[in-house]
């Protein structure tokens, strides 16, 4: 996938999708980032030939391959994709495939379903979303009509290919009132002043939304459609929005699949009956509320390092795997055996319990796993089911995200000569390296009601991250100042 995601319009870059349909597995990682960073030509094959070898891959054309190409909106990517399809030729046995403008989960889509013998165009990915969308909307308990203003969704599609395509989802849906607005025919420009990454960083009203929007509910998709945040602009402060972000969309998806879950383990007379391991993913960026909210639903919650590719892995290990990073990527995975179990039970549902509420849970969770993009956090799909799933509960998005209140925090990073001198552990919340640094951080964090913070070093230049937060905006800010004073102390150049 030729994309630079939530990046400016002149930035470009290449997303590998894995045969399974999710991001390029690790092991890959250091063989990319040599391919990448390759002076010239003969270096390159070398590489290659190397790799190879090393990897005992089979080169004589004797094993066909089809790589899926796609590319979003930039005007860079017509030449880039091009490229690719020469590099792609250049290889005995293998085929490129053109699948023209898409979003990033589609093409992730398209790969996993392809893998899995399936039918996998872009048609067909519309079809999937919008009958499972629809078989939801079916199963909705009628509590009667809500009023106009509850009733409109307007969607910042950040100027880019998830603004097209969800033009395209609008034509075939009588059932959502959708206005999007930034959809890039209007001549705005990709990722500037709009999108998911800059509503959810900056709390702020995108490009074309005001104060003649407070009080609906919003949403804005980033470059290439793979996060997903919702939003409230208040009627007193135009300028700024209420953010209803990752942690929100995974406590509402959290919620909504439980409830179902208990409804089927009602059916204590049926033959065919499973305990479904349920999970909520989360990294240690997660607002501390939204944990204790989650735990307190009597979820499992697990941890993991920062990174999707952590999230997701982690998530795979439960029958139910919900996980969401604060900046609105994410999904829920469901395993082959419980889906198994699930179609099993549907059937036996229907042949002794047609038109029970277990019969209609069994029906709503398979229709989950069709909505719901598996294979990478999908915007287009969240959005669906997000929508469905308020209809069903009878929320408004002021219910939604009085689930529980966000506890301040403060982000900040510091300069450091070495961040590899950094070595963290338990999902990044533990810093084991340098000795002592840790104990110190606690000391700190011990002054300050509901207080936590942990650092970690960026994977891409010479600083340390700082996360803090406390039960006032004040409280995070004083503790983020002092723990960031401490890596100064410890690894920085006094200055922060």
């Amino acid at each position: 996938m030729i994309t630079a995601s939530h990046n400016k319009v002149t930035d470009n870059g290449v997303k590998i999708a894995d045969p399974s349909g999710g991001m390029l597995s690790q092991d890959w990682e250091p063989f990319s980032d040599q391919l990448a960073n390759e002076p010239d030509p003969q270096s390159l094959v070398s590489l290659i030939e190397e790799f190879v070898k090393k990897e005992r891959i089979p080169f004589n054309g004797k094993h066909p391959a089809e790589v899926l190409l796609g590319r979003d909106t930039r005007p860079s990517g017509e030449s880039l994709l091009e490229a690719a399809k020469q590099g792609i030729s250049a290889v005995v046995g293998a085929v490129a495939h053109d699948m023209g403008i898409l979003t990033t989960p589609q093409l992730h889509w398209m790969v996993r379903a392809r893998n899995k013998g399936l039918k996998a165009t872009e048609s067909d990915y519309f079809e999937q979303l919008l009958s499972s969308f629809r078989c939801l909307m079916n199963l909705i308990p009628d509590r009667g009509t809500s009023n106009e203003t509850e009733d409109k969704l307007i969607v910042d599609g950040a100027n880019g290919v998830g603004g097209e395509k969800l033009e395209v989802i609008k034509e075939k849906l009588n059932e959502l009132d959708i206005e999007v607005r930034n959809s890039g025919k209007e001549g705005g420009v990709l990722n500037e002043g709009v999108g998911a990454d800059f509503v959810q960083k900056e709390k702020v009203v995108p490009h074309g939304f005001g104060s003649n929007h407070a009080g609906i509910r919003c949403a804005s998709l980033d470059g290439d459609a793979d996060r997903l945040v919702y939003f409230l602009v208040p009627p007193n402060n135009c300028s700024k929005i209420d953010l209803v972000d990752g942690d929100k969309i995974l406590s509402l998806f959290a919620v909504f699949i439980k409830e179902q879950l208990s409804i089927l383990e009602e059916d204590t007379k049926g033959s065919n009956n499973y305990k479904a391991r349920l999970g909520a993913v989360q990294t240690a960026y997660a607002n501390g509320a939204s944990t204790y909210y989650l735990r307190h639903l009597g979820l499992e919650v697990a941890l993991a390092p920062t990174g999707v590719k952590f999230l997701h892995e982690k998530a795979a290990q439960y029958d139910i795997g919900i996980y969401f990073e604060a900046n609105g990527h994410g999904t829920i995975l469901f395993s082959e055996r419980f889906l198994s179990w699930l179609e099993d039970k549907n059937q036996e549902l229907s042949s002794t319990h047609e038109g029970s509420e277990q019969k209609k849970a069994a029906l709503r969770l398979l229709a989950v796993s069709k909505l719901i993009n598996q294979a990478v956090g999908d915007a287009l799909s969240g959005l669906l089911l997000v929508e469905t799933i308020l209809r069903h509960m009878g929320w408004s998005i002021h219910q939604w995200n009085a689930l529980y209140q966000d506890l301040p925090s403060r982000q900040l990073k510091v300069k450091v000569g070495d961040r590899t001198a950094v070595v963290t552990a338990n999902a990044e919340t533990v810093a084991v390296k340098p000795p002592g640094i840790q104990e110190a951080i606690n000391v700190e964090t011990a002054k300050y009601p509901n207080g936590r913070s942990f650092i970690r070093p960026s994977g891409t230049e010479d600083v340390v991250r700082v996360y803090a937060e406390a039960s006032t905006q004040e409280a995070a800010d004083k503790l983020a100042n002092s723990v960031a004073e401490l890596v100064d102390r410890f690894l920085g150049f006094r200055s922060s």
